[in-house]
């Protein structure tokens, strides 16, 4: 159950970054209110993770997930550019995920 909840705090953290994107600064009510709520539902939930997941784990598959996530929006959906540094950096979050997932973080 636990990995549950924290997928879904991993998808409320993506839909706050997005909407993040259209709030013009936090001057639009809308995607304002959506970041604000998504953020909120976010830590929510990974708090309820942190009753069965390790907060070392937890945390970095929060992150990392959300990191490479957004990255991946932000490249198909919102034209930024992919260079072989941004590659390489997401590749690193995800070996780095893998890794305390095989035993660094118990």
């Amino acid at each position: 159950m636990g990995y549950l909840l924290l997928a879904g705090a991993i998808a409320a953290e993506v839909a706050a970054t997005t909407a993040m994107k259209y709030t013009e600064g936090f001057s639009r009510f809308g995607p304002s209110l959506l970041t604000v709520l998504g953020y909120v539902l976010s830590f929510a939930l990974l708090a309820q993770t942190l009753k069965t997941v390790s907060v070392g784990t937890a945390y970095a598959i929060w992150a990392g997930a959300g990191t490479a996530t957004i990255a991946a929006i932000g490249m198909f959906f919102l034209g930024e550019g992919m260079t072989v540094t941004k590659a390489a950096g997401i590749a690193l979050i995800i070996v780095g995920v893998v890794v305390l997932n095989l035993g660094g973080a118990h």
